[in-house]
């Protein structure tokens, strides 16, 4: 049971809103995430797609690639289609050593639009369920037989946000399909990670970690047409330590499934008023911290 500590690098540079830090240079993102002591990033919608190139560029700072997000269209293609859609991200994945391909369904998602308020979030009936889990199963054996784990990223403003979307997902996909447990989108989704970690241990098969402010997020909700990144830039997410979620309980309950693989720092914040350098070294120490008051053993 090992686990290893990177980053989301969406708290130096926001792929949804470049508003967010999008003048900042990858170099200095990695140099930061180096000096935190992060082992490890996550792809963000800067970094060179070229293995030649991005393997070099990691390992001048001493660090892997962990994965990337991946927007899945399953709703509106085949899993063939889908597959042959994905090769590109699969292949770099495959040449970086990665060993988790992180997939969200984007086709009908709406935190991406600021105009779209959080009401909005779209949801699937028992016949768009059956579909979809199908096409989802495909393409999560089809990445098991490629060597890497397959897991679906949960999210507000996306088809599996709230406990009756994971119950329909996890009663409509077959055990290929694992989880990226997110923390923070569990929290605001109605969903307890702790309860996801402990009841399906053998769904859990990467780990992000960002903390709450909830009363944040009741005053955007509570807005008329309060949106996802509206909830961003009021401040909605921050690091493990800063919020309220108990990151005590979500190691024990990592140690108690004997959870082995990654766990990522991620908080959607403005880099203007949370200094990611310093947000960083706050979520990764509480982390820590917990991790091994918990058992979890560093690789």
């Amino acid at each position: 049971m090992t686990i290893r500590f990177g980053v989301s690098p969406i708290a130096w540079i926001n792929d949804d809103m470049p508003e967010l830090g999008g003048d900042t240079p990858l170099e200095s993102v990695l140099a930061d995430c180096q000096a935190i002591g992060f082992e490890g990033v996550e792809l963000g919608g800067v970094f060179p797609r070229d293995p030649a190139v991005l393997k070099p560029l990691l390992e001048r700072y001493g660090l892997s690639l962990v994965g990337g997000w991946y927007s899945g269209n399953l709703l509106v293609q085949s899993a063939e289609e889908e597959i042959e859609a994905l090769q590109s991200h699969l292949n770099l994945l495959k040449a970086m050593g990665c060993t988790v391909f992180v997939h969200a369904e984007t086709s009908n998602a709406i935190h991406g639009d600021k105009a779209k308020a959080l009401s909005a979030t779209p949801r699937l009936d028992v016949e768009g369920w059956k579909t979809f889990g199908a096409r989802l199963t495909q393409v999560a054996d089809y990445i098991a037989a490629q060597g890497l784990k397959f897991a679906y990223h949960h999210h507000l403003g996306t088809v599996v946000e709230r406990p009756e979307d994971l119950e329909a997902f996890l009663a409509n996909t077959g055990p290929s399909v694992g989880l990226t447990v997110d923390t923070g989108h569990a929290a605001l989704g109605g969903l307890d990670p702790v309860s996801m970690i402990r009841n399906h241990p053998e769904r859990v098969a990467h780990v992000h970690c960002k903390d709450i402010r909830g009363e944040v997020f009741s005053q955007v909700i509570s807005q008329d047409g309060g949106s996802f990144l509206e909830g961003v830039l009021a401040g909605m997410f921050t690091v493990p330590g800063d919020g309220s979620l108990d990151y005590a309980a979500v190691m024990k309950a990592l140690a108690e499934i004997s959870y082995s693989g990654w766990i990522i720092v991620e908080a959607e914040q403005d880099p203007a008023i949370a200094n990611p350098r310093q947000y960083g070294e706050i979520g990764l120490a509480t982390l820590k911290r917990e991790a091994a008051a918990a058992g979890l053993e560093a690789a």
